[in-house]
């Protein structure tokens, strides 16, 4: 039965002439004035949200992006700043980019937040996508299983960190704690100081292509899953697998339990009114993800996922989209059909996430939380 709706702000700042026929992605370039911009904006967007009763904004980690497009690089001190704005709402790690980070260094920055804001920062990880990232970090993004094997492991010790009093890690990537002499003694065990208060800790991660590998790892380490902005026919067949890959690993699920299902969204009078609204904004966010091999409107689009290849930003249509689920664009009372139906066929599922694409004015993200909140959360309370 779903009960708890979220949104979703990838960072991106104001932008002018959204579109396929607008700016190319590549030529946008913004002053770092109006790059801080999204600082704004996530307190707008916070604020909106603990008002309306959303139970969590989720933040995107990503760095170096002088296009305004995702423009928040650290989600943990934003969350600290963005709980001491607002009274109950989460904010919600979607995603920390794990290999842009020292695992424990990640941890540590978690588990401060968790205590400054009393339990009100979500933990959520992922591989990334963006090779300029990643690679400019010093770690693999172009060698997708070098990029899967390290991510893995950090993971591994991420998790060890916070559940256990000390740990030792071993393994290809890192050897924790280094073999050396400290105080008189030889170094064995280490302990994160803090931990987090709240334990265990929930752990959230991104299913963006339902590869038996990363469903089972995710099983195996008790990760939760979040599926977005993805066609309706991939969306049954990884909720599925996801099912069952539990299974395996000795949990029953309902299906669609430990999952937080998303999409974008657009309400307005008629479907032909929201579709015009947020033409624009697709079409941007398809010139930005589209090279990255990070659409995932078809079964085409999930094979190149998979594989990290480019696709084409003209590969897929807004009223594709709409037909296939992974927008709604229509009157609130179509959105609330549609979504009763998904409670019906999923009855474990009891988290659903509604975001914008990147470019979707500020404004008019406020006004879609607002219509949202006003006439579509209702028909889901006990």
């Amino acid at each position: 039965m779903i009960t708890r709706f979220s949104t979703l702000y990838v960072g991106h700042i104001e932008l002018e002439r959204c579109g396929l026929s607008g700016v190319p992605a590549d030529d946008r370039r913004y002053p770092n004035e109006r790059l801080a911009e999204t600082f704004d904006t996530a307190a707008a967007l916070a604020h909106a949200a603990d008002t309306l009763g959303y139970e969590t904004l989720w933040l995107a980690e990503h760095h170096f992006q002088h296009e305004g497009y995702e423009c928040i690089p650290s989600i943990p001190m934003l969350a600290v700043d963005l709980a001491h704005r607002t009274r109950r709402v989460k904010i919600g790690c979607a995603f920390n980019v794990v290999p842009a980070w020292h695992p424990l260094r990640l941890a540590e920055d978690y588990a401060v937040a968790d205590i400054l804001t009393r339990g009100r920062v979500v933990f959520g990880v992922g591989r990334g996508y963006h090779t300029r990232e990643v690679e400019t970090f010093g770690n693999p993004m172009l060698d997708a299983e070098a990029n899967r094997e390290l991510f893995e492991e950090q993971v591994e010790i991420i998790l060890k960190a916070f559940r256990e009093e000390s740990f030792s890690h071993r393994g290809k990537h890192y050897r924790l704690p280094p073999e050396v002499p400290y105080r008189g003694y030889p170094l064995k065990e280490i302990t994160l100081v803090p931990r987090p208060l709240r334990r265990p800790v929930e752990v959230w991660q991104p299913i963006v292509s339902g590869s038996a590998r990363g469903l089972d790892f995710m099983a195996r380490h008790g990760i939760k899953g979040v599926i977005s902005a993805t066609a309706e026919e991939l969306v049954q067949r990884w909720v599925r697998d996801y099912q069952e890959t539990a299974r395996r690993h000795g949990r029953a699920l309902q299906l669609g339990e430990e999952l937080i299902l998303g999409f974008r969204m657009c309400i307005d009078d008629t479907t032909e009114r929201a579709i015009q609204r947020a033409r624009p904004y697709f079409e941007e966010h398809a010139k930005v993800m589209a090279p990255l091999g990070m659409l995932r409107y078809s079964e085409e689009h999930a094979r190149a996922v998979a594989a990290r290849q480019p696709q084409s930003p003209t590969s897929a249509t807004l009223e594709n989209g709409v037909r296939n689920r992974s927008w709604l664009c229509g009157p609130a009372a179509d959105i609330v059909a549609y979504l009763k139906e998904v409670e019906r066929q999923y009855p474990g599922l009891d988290h659903v996430m509604i975001g914008w694409a990147i470019g979707t004015p500020r404004a008019l993200m406020v006004e879609q939380l607002t219509r949202f909140a006003r006439d579509v959360m209702p028909a889901f309370r006990p």
